[in-house]
């Protein structure tokens, strides 16, 4: 048996955690709400395992997938850890979604960037579970369009050039170099754990 890889580890305790992160978080963004945009969207499995073995004495819980078993220690900050049983299935994941959208005016030379997390977990009695989502809106300037790679180069605030590739490549006909974009990019985390099928 291995132990389940430190990162995912803390990972999987801090997301199944209680809802005391909540109170420490900004509003809750807003889900993209753009007219005409370029979106993308990622979705990274992390981490997926079944549940094989808990021992309620250390709040150990051993998972088992493909690659073999693993274990985690669940902290006290696990406040529904009696609703956890053998079968159980967890998974862990996150997602990377991006929303383009132009702005019909030149540049002004103002450049900003806003940011909000929001936090998101199990009703007690319910199986832990828990998403963190983040939320960055920056404007910034197209440096660059590639109509054939379906990208658009974006320059935020602190000079940061971020490569964008989008969905639908009509989208880009509107967006040369110099224009002023909107670019609101959403990522977000979650574990949960659901009874068995």
């Amino acid at each position: 048996m291995k132990t389940m890889s430190l990162q995912i580890a803390a990972l999987t305790t801090a997301l199944l955690a209680s809802s005391a992160l909540v109170q420490a978080q900004p509003a809750s963004p807003a889900k993209p709400k753009v007219e005409a945009a370029a979106m993308m969207d990622t979705v990274y499995d992390l981490y997926e395992g079944d549940v094989v073995k808990i021992d309620a004495k250390t709040r150990t819980v051993t998972f088992k997938n493909k690659d073999g078993e693993s274990s985690f220690v669940a902290g006290p900050e696990i406040k529904n850890f009696a609703q956890i049983k053998v079968g159980d299935h967890l998974s862990v994941t996150y997602e990377l979604a991006v929303a383009l959208e132009l702005i019909k005016t030149k540049s002004d030379g103002i450049r900003t960037k806003q940011e909000a997390s929001a936090v998101s977990t199990a009703q007690p009695g319910q199986k832990p579970s828990q998403t963190i989502t983040n939320a960055t809106e920056i404007i910034a300037d197209v440096v660059a369009v590639d109509r054939v790679k379906k990208t658009a180069s974006i320059k935020g605030p602190n000079g940061k050039v971020t490569v964008v590739k989008v969905k639908n490549p009509d989208l880009l006909k509107d967006i040369a170099v110099g224009d002023v974009v909107k670019a609101l990019f959403i990522d977000r985390m979650a574990a949960s754990i659901t009874a068995k099928k």
